[in-house]
């Protein structure tokens, strides 16, 4: 991961403005969301979506490890793994079918527990809770010049 940007949080229309730009700048691809429970994974999920146009709730694929989105055209991914105990479950559950579709956006909460069954991310965003729990720092890497000068352009004078 050639660029690495860090942004700290402080409240969730900070995390919507993140989501705005990651939709702006990154529509395809392979996105690892890490960090600990109720780091943020989730609502960041959920304004990523509702910025590249999804109408309606986001609901949380823990229970069933995938929620498929179709968005204007774009087929979009939401793994959550984390009650995942083995990371075959996912060949058993036709993860294939997900990763061979052309040009879609998979997000992967808790990318870890998926092993060698999930492919390799072009984003990763780390999620951490500040030590008063109420910021979060993300820091954000990828080989995309182009997100990397967005995001700098965007929250470099703040």
């Amino acid at each position: 991961m050639q660029y690495s940007f860090q942004i700290q949080l402080k409240n969730e229309n900070d995390t919507q403005a993140l989501a705005q730009v990651l939709a702006a700048n990154f529509k395809q691809g392979i996105v690892y969301l890490i960090g600990d429970l109720g780091a943020g994974k989730t609502t960041l999920s959920r304004y990523f979506l509702q910025s590249l146009g999804h109408q309606g709730a986001v609901k949380s694929p823990t229970y069933t490890l995938v929620e498929p989105y179709q968005i204007q055209g774009q087929d979009i991914f939401h793994f959550d793994l984390y009650r995942l105990n083995d990371p075959y479950e996912l060949e058993l559950m036709g993860i294939r079918d997900y990763l061979d579709t052309p040009n879609a956006l998979c997000l992967f909460e808790w990318p870890s527990k998926g092993g060698d069954e999930i492919p390799a991310p072009e984003l990763i965003i780390n999620i951490e809770k500040s030590e008063d729990e109420l910021t979060r720092i993300a820091t954000l890497s990828s080989n995309d010049a182009q997100l990397d000068h967005a995001l700098k352009s965007h929250f470099s004078h703040e």
